[in-house]
């Protein structure tokens, strides 16, 4: 058998198939130690609790499409909120607690066209995704739960799943003012998120609004597999942050930015500059991507071009633009990611946005040039790692080096 290099891996996490392969070896791998492990009763013919909300939308054989109502079964209220909960998560629950709230989500598959969404309006399916309370419900089963712990590198894992012949909502769901107008206006998808992002609606709502078809010109809303939507919401709103950022003067010191998360360590450091970002991701031994230390990178230039769509840089990316919103400055930005052996299974991007999100608030430095900053980041990385040899960091501070004779 061929071997899968592992700068191939990193680049996919699974979820572009870059090696040609049906499935991901990795990720198949990782699912038969976990499934060893689950003890559910298999002769459940329904499920009643209820969905944190959780619902994910497939994007295998589209334009026919999955979508899982994901139930802890016999969980109800605020309790239920905890299995999909990632800013209350972050910071407090481990890989192992979050693993566990998964494993214990039925997925509630049901199977339909992606130009069905009215039908599932009928029976306000589609509103338990944007709910901020947890929305009680009942499912009948079609056969026997599979017991499975479905694990992807962009989206949250799931648990054991089961195929339905009905599902239906007992709660009436709890959307705020804005998201109820949206659902009922007739407007561009791309209008509809920056309208629920600039009310202060959160992202992940916005996310699964994007995904169960309730956002856009009426005529043309469909379901989205949530792995699309994700990006389409990211990119939307860092193309609007961006276009304000251009505007504003360059920060006037070189600072740098810190926090850790599930064996993830986040240093990020805004130097004088034009927007462009530079991303290294320090891939350990014994990681789930990697058997050996490997380093990627990813550059994107003034005009929003980058080398290739990473969904993690696309999370961490939107969560920086943020932050220069809130300043109202621009700035160079380097991005470095050591991931750990840690970090053992793959739990989708949400804890990549939220991590970053708070090392905006964590200043740990500030410096007189890159050099210093580079060298400051070196000595705190866990692995013995050159940074000055990193191509995307070498020729940065020959970049900077000659700007200081135009000075």
């Amino acid at each position: 058998m061929r071997r899968i290099p592992a700068e191939l891996c990193i680049k996919c996490k699974g979820s572009k198939l870059l090696c040609g392969l049906r499935t991901c070896p990795i990720l198949e791998r990782f699912r038969a130690i976990v499934n060893t492990s689950l003890k559910i009763d298999l002769e459940k013919e329904s499920i009643e609790g209820a969905t944190p909300p959780s619902v994910v939308v497939g994007e295998k054989n589209y334009p026919k499409v999955t979508i899982s109502f994901n139930v802890p079964p016999q969980v109800y209220g605020e309790e239920a909120k905890e299995y999909e909960n990632p800013r209350g998560w972050w910071g407090r629950k481990s890989i192992y607690e979050i693993i566990d709230y998964r494993s214990s989500l039925v997925s509630n598959l049901l199977k339909t066209k992606a130009d069905d969404v009215w039908k599932l309006y009928e029976k306000e399916l589609p509103l338990t995704a944007v709910s901020y309370s947890p929305v009680g419900a009942e499912s009948k089963l079609e056969g026997k739960i599979e017991a499975k712990l479905r694990f992807n590198g962009y989206i949250m894992p799931r648990g054991p799943s089961a195929n339905i012949k009905d599902f239906k909502i007992v709660d009436n769901p709890k959307i705020s003012k804005v998201m109820d107008k949206i659902i009922f206006d007739d407007v561009k998808a791309q209008d509809a998120i920056r309208e629920l992002y600039t009310s202060g609606e959160d992202i992940y709502n916005i996310i699964n609004a994007m995904s169960l078809g309730l956002i856009g010109k009426k005529k043309n809303r469909k379901l989205v597999p949530t792995r699309w939507a994700i990006t389409a919401v990211d990119t939307t709103i860092g193309r609007d942050i961006l276009n304000k950022i251009k505007t504003y003067q360059s920060i006037s010191e070189i600072q740098v930015f810190y926090q850790k998360y599930l064996g993830n360590y986040f240093h990020i450091i805004l130097y004088p500059s034009n927007y462009n970002i530079i991303w290294i991701e320090i891939w350990h031994p014994l990681t789930l991507w990697s058997n050996e230390l490997i380093i990627s990178e990813l550059k994107e230039n003034y005009w929003g071009e980058y080398d290739f769509l990473d969904g993690g840089y696309i999370a961490a990316r939107t969560s920086i633009l943020e932050y220069l919103e809130k300043v109202r400055k621009s700035a160079g930005i380097v991005i470095i990611r050591e991931i750990t052996s840690e970090y053992f299974a793959p739990l989708g991007n949400w804890h990549i946005r939220e991590t970053v999100k708070n090392a905006m608030d964590n200043k740990i430095g500030k410096f007189e040039n890159i050099e210093s900053a580079i060298q400051f980041i070196q000595n705190r990385l866990n692995g013995k790692i050159d940074l000055f040899k990193v191509k995307s960091i070498h020729d940065l501070i020959k970049q900077k080096t000659i700007d200081s004779f135009f000075r």
